[in-house]
Formats: C-alpha cells, sequence, structure tokens
C-alpha cells in the first residue's frame, strides 16, 4: 500500500514541480525582458514535459528501459486518444491549416523515425535492438530542427503566442521557485519510477505496463489540465498545439536525453504500442479532414476514448 501512497505523492512532486519551475523560470526571465512569446514557446513548453522528462533520466540512468519507452510512448497514445478525447468532447476543436498540414505530419514523422532507430533485429538482423547515444543524438538534432521551426513560425505570425503564468515575483523569490521546482520535480520522478518498479514487480506484472499505463497517464496530467482549460475557454489552437508539440517534445528530447546517459535496449513486443501512437497520430489527421473540415468532432472525441479504452484492455491482457 505504500508504494501507491509514494506513487501518488511523486505524481503531486511531479506536476507542482513543473508549475513552480515555468513560474518561476518566467518571473526571471521577464526581469530581463524576454518576451512572453520567447517564455511560451520555451519555458512553457519545456515545463509541461518536465515530469516525463525526470521519470526517463532516472529510468535511464537505473537502467529501466521498459519504463523509459513506455512512458514516452504511452504518454504520446494518451495525449491524442484521451486528453484530445475529452477536450473535442466538451467543445469541438477546430485547427488551423498550419498545425493540420505541418505539426502533425512531423509527429508522425518522429514516431516512424523512432521505429527505425530501434529495430536493429528486423532492419539490420543485429542480435539486438538498442536505442544507442548515437541514435539519441540524432533524435536531438531533430529536435533542434523542431525548436527553429517553432522560432520561425513564431516570429512569422504574430497571433502564435502561448500563455504564461501573470503573476510577478523578484527575483531571489523567483529563483527560489526554481529551485524548489527542480527539488520536486527530481524527488517526484524517484517517487514514481521506484514505486512504479515495486509495484509491477510486487503484482506480476511488467514494467512495460506500469509505464504505458500508470507512469504514462500521471506524467501526462499538465497536458491534460493545459488542455481542458483551453478548451473550455474555446482555444482549440493551444489545446492541439500543446498534445501535438509534447508529442514531438517526448520522442525527439526526452528519447534523445534518456539514450543519450545510457542505451536502452528495445523489446520488440513494443513495437505494438508504437505502431498504436501511428494509429492514433493518423486518426488524429484524418479525424480533422472526415466530417466537418478542420474540425475534431464530439463524435471523433468519443470514439478516440473508446479506442483508448480498448487498447488499455489489450495492454492488461497482454500483461
Amino acid at each position: 500500500m505504500i508504494e501507491f501512497v509514494l506513487l501518488a505523492l511523486g505524481f503531486v512532486f511531479l506536476i507542482k514541480g513543473a508549475d513552480f519551475l515555468v513560474e518561476g523560470a518566467a518571473a526571471i526571465a521577464r526581469k530581463f525582458n524576454v518576451s512572453d512569446l520567447v517564455i511560451g514557446l520555451t519555458i512553457v513548453a519545456f515545463g509541461t514535459s518536465m515530469p516525463e522528462l525526470l521519470v526517463n533520466i532516472i529510468a535511464s540512468q537505473q537502467g529501466n528501459a521498459a519504463i523509459a519507452f513506455g512512458n514516452v510512448l504511452g504518454s504520446n497514445i494518451a495525449n491524442i486518444l484521451l486528453i484530445l478525447g475529452i477536450s473535442a468532447i466538451i467543445y469541438p476543436l477546430a485547427l488551423t491549416k498550419n498545425t493540420i498540414r505541418k505539426e502533425i505530419p512531423l509527429s508522425l514523422l518522429a514516431i516512424i523515425a523512432l521505429a527505425i532507430l530501434v529495430n536493429d533485429t528486423i532492419l539490420e538482423g543485429a542480435p539486438a535492438s538498442v536505442l544507442t547515444r548515437g541514435d539519441g543524438l540524432i533524435l536531438l538534432s531533430f529536435f533542434a530542427i523542431f525548436i527553429y521551426y517553432a522560432f520561425n513560425l513564431a516570429f512569422s505570425d504574430p497571433a502564435v503566442i502561448e500563455d504564461v503564468p501573470k503573476e510577478k515575483h523578484s527575483v531571489p523569490i523567483a529563483a527560489l521557485m526554481v529551485l524548489l521546482g527542480i527539488a520536486a520535480l527530481y524527488f517526484g520522478g524517484e517517487f514514481v519510477v521506484t514505486n512504479a518498479t515495486l509495484i509491477a514487480r510486487g503484482y506480476g506484472v511488467s514494467d512495460a505496463l506500469i509505464g504505458l499505463t500508470i507512469v504514462a497517464i500521471g506524467t501526462s496530467l499538465p497536458e491534460l489540465f493545459t488542455s481542458v482549460v483551453a478548451t473550455l475557454n474555446k482555444n482549440a489552437n493551444i489545446a492541439v498545439g500543446n498534445i501535438v508539440g509534447s508529442n514531438l517534445f517526448n520522442i525527439f528530447f526526452i528519447l534523445g536525453v534518456s539514450a543519450t546517459i545510457r542505451p536502452l535496449p528495445f523489446d520488440p513486443a513494443g513495437n505494438l504500442d508504437i505502431a498504436m501512437v501511428v494509429l492514433a497520430t493518423i486518426a488524429l489527421f484524418f479525424g480533422i479532414l472526415l466530417g466537418k473540415r478542420d474540425v475534431l468532432a464530439r463524435w471523433e472525441g468519443i470514439a478516440f476514448l473508446l479506442l483508448y479504452a480498448a487498447y488499455i484492455a489489450f495492454l492488461i491482457l497482454r500483461g
């Protein structure tokens, strides 16, 4: 029982740590006249993905590749099918052509690139499949290109602006918030990885199952809150952009950093989860094009949730 309590506490630390880090860093940046636009594209985007990053860094250090891959793949699946499903049910999501034509296809390219990098056994006949440090550097290079694209988009389109916290803090208070945020993220990540692993072994289930479900959903809570609030405010671009950006961040940056820290062995069974990310991304792309064009409708949100429920049932049966 104590493992479940510590796991829940870990998620609280991760969420509040990300909040503190974002708010404190944004306040410091404003003191140096950094625009809210740049803060949003960097600090806010980075902050909402910090739970996944810290969990993966700790999992990589401990050599737990199943949690590292499961966290990223499970988060990406939950982001599309669960979070966008809920958001579309709350209010139909109307998207810009830029998101449909560029960002969603780019997220599809990201998961295909990952599938190629981790399947050494299938593609090259290698005795084992590993996401090597070289592969990690390739993913980080893709991430650099994505950041370049994001900045170009922002400065060429003044309408692309991300909300950031409006509270003003002195530099000492802001610096203290950053330090507290980093500490909370570190301990939260330790609690999540350690106790998720103990739960998995105690109940005889795989680390991969825990990573794809409990850990993935828990670390996706910041994206869930962001997208739901944006949907309630009828800001579909932030609701969807938050998810697509997070999925790109998870693959290119988080797995890139994880593999650079320590090469990650890949279980070929994980190809089914990669295929699910591909399916979810394609479903998002064509879902927007079907029915009312450029809109993710309520019925499609319901379909996403049903597909996610079927996937979770499959994971439980797979064990």
